[in-house]
């Protein structure tokens, strides 16, 4: 999951886990968005080739946790989603601004693109 603010693409992650080694040893990235129909019979997608950076400012951080909460409630995800940023499902969304379990990454350096539309 991600969220765009017109300039980066943002992503939030637990403060564990392998991919903080991952990340450690180098922060270069494939991210790949993908839309396509329940048939398959039309598709989308972008890959972008970069790095992740992360975010130091406190205000930064809090409005982009913002956004994934409003992100969540737009979109009617479960309330399972919540586990992949350390909260239980039990949780309020909220939670991932007040308790900042996670941390947030910004796509910077963003050296190759390339995009497929089919339909």
């Amino acid at each position: 999951m991600y969220v765009f603010d017109g300039n980066y693409l943002y992503f939030l992650s637990t403060r564990y886990g392998r991919k903080m080694e991952y990340f450690k040893n180098s922060p270069n990235v494939s991210v790949e968005i993908e839309e396509y129909a329940p048939d398959l019979s039309a598709f989308t997608f972008v890959s972008l080739q970069g790095m992740l950076e992360e975010v130091q400012d406190p205000g930064r951080k809090k409005t982009v946790r913002e956004q994934f909460v409003a992100m969540m409630a737009k979109n009617r995800l479960s309330p399972r989603v919540l586990t992949a940023f350390g909260h239980s499902p039990k949780d309020r969304p909220d939670a991932i601004v007040s308790e900042e379990r996670t941390m947030v990454w910004k796509l910077v350096g963003v050296k190759d693109i390339v995009a497929l539309k089919n339909g």
